[in-house]
């Protein structure tokens, strides 16, 4: 009866050991953050930490839109072939089409360098230079810019209304009150 109890056990273990290895990992379900929008600050830091990730690092795009309020766009200013300064208009799902294989695939990291925000009441203006990484370990940025981010406080929250930034280029060069 003890042998049987053993060749019993073992049995058991190896059949536990054995369905552990064949389960697939499942995905960490990430939770939306609903404190990220309380004040600007924390508004801003989530608006970069959600676009942000190594090559391959999948964006929690449900939290990226939870920022911006309804109807609200994202405008990427710049020259075009012809050198004529174009804008062009993006709903926050419209970004993440475009814009969130190409994240993913080659990495993207960008960091608030700088920083000037404006208040008047339930508006607010955030003038944001920033530096853009395709790791977290690149000495130099491959990019840099400014985002013009306007905001709004309905009395319970900020929403991001706008987003609309440009490059820095040798022709536009951000101005040294723009910089750290």
């Amino acid at each position: 009866m003890k042998k049987l109890f053993i060749t019993l056990c073992l049995c058991s273990m190896a059949f536990t050991l054995n369905a552990q290895e064949t389960e697939p990992e499942k995905p960490i379900e990430r939770v939306l953050d609903t404190t990220v929008v309380l004040s600007i600050d924390q508004t801003i830091k989530a608006l970069y930490d959600v676009i942000s990730g190594e090559k391959g690092e999948k964006r929690f795009w449900k939290q990226f839109k939870f920022l911006f309020y309804p109807n609200a766009k994202l405008i990427a200013g710049g020259r075009d072939v012809f050198g004529e300064y174009k804008v062009h208009y993006m709903e926050p799902k419209e970004y993440i089409k475009s814009s969130g294989k190409w994240l993913e695939e080659h990495g993207f990291i960008e960091k608030e360098i700088h920083r000037k925000t404006e208040v008047f009441g339930n508006l607010a203006h955030v003038f944001s230079t920033y530096e853009s990484f395709h790791t977290a370990s690149d000495e130099a940025p491959f990019m840099r810019g400014i985002n013009s981010i306007q905001l709004f406080n309905d009395g319970k929250r900020w929403w991001i209304i706008n987003i609309y930034w440009t490059q820095e280029t040798q022709l536009n060069p951000i101005p040294k009150a723009y910089l750290p």
